[in-house]
């Protein structure tokens, strides 16, 4: 059996993935032949994008710094062709993260593996206060229009510090704006 080392659950030996909180599980050999399990968090390939300092699951990433910095410096060619937009964290810790948007609807939330929410736009680890529900908004991208919808959240989705949207009333966005998800201030962008 493999222990979890994020929450300490027993795995098969042959399972990958923690069965309770889908944390990788790689297993290694040390030199008294033992098999230890460790996480090996996934590492952004994409040198554009900012590599936060803590996953989801509450474990620091192992990330080669000196990519890390380059990472920060410059945005590629290869993921912007892949994205036709992207959300920025302005504040706090996490500020000018960034989150990729590449498909024709893209959800904002929090993870939450045991009831299966895993969100375009994962903000659990920049939420300290728990601020943004798990299915919290969602962006859509149709016939070149952005809109944002308000999924039904307990502390509201605001677009440039107006009204508060009201849940299934799509607003249209455009470059630049503000979303306030919960206490998290997020700038949309349009790739050009």
């Amino acid at each position: 059996m493999i222990n979890c080392q994020s929450c300490g659950r027993e795995n098969l030996d042959r399972s990958q993935f923690c069965e309770e909180c889908g944390t990788r599980l790689v297993v290694s050999t040390n030199s008294d032949k033992s098999r230890v399990p460790s996480y090996v968090p996934p590492v952004a390939s994409n040198p554009g994008v900012r590599i936060s300092n803590i996953t989801s699951v509450g474990i620091p990433p192992l990330v080669d710094k000196v990519a890390a910095e380059r990472s920060k410096s410059f945005e590629s060619a290869e993921q912007k062709k892949g994205s036709h937009a992207r959300l920025t964290i302005e504040r706090g810790g996490a500020a000018d993260t960034d989150f990729l948007l590449s498909s024709e609807e893209t959800y904002i939330g929090r993870w939450d593996a045991d009831n299966g929410i895993f969100p375009d736009v994962d903000l659990d680890a920049h939420d300290t206060d728990a601020k943004v529900s798990r299915r919290h908004a969602r962006i859509i991208y149709r016939n070149n229009v952005y809109m944002i919808e308000d999924l039904g959240s307990t502390n509201g989705t605001f677009v440039n510090r107006g009204r508060r949207l009201l849940p299934g009333s799509p607003q249209v966005l455009t470059e630049g704006d503000e979303i306030i998800v919960g206490k998290t201030f997020l700038r949309f962008h349009i790739n050009s």
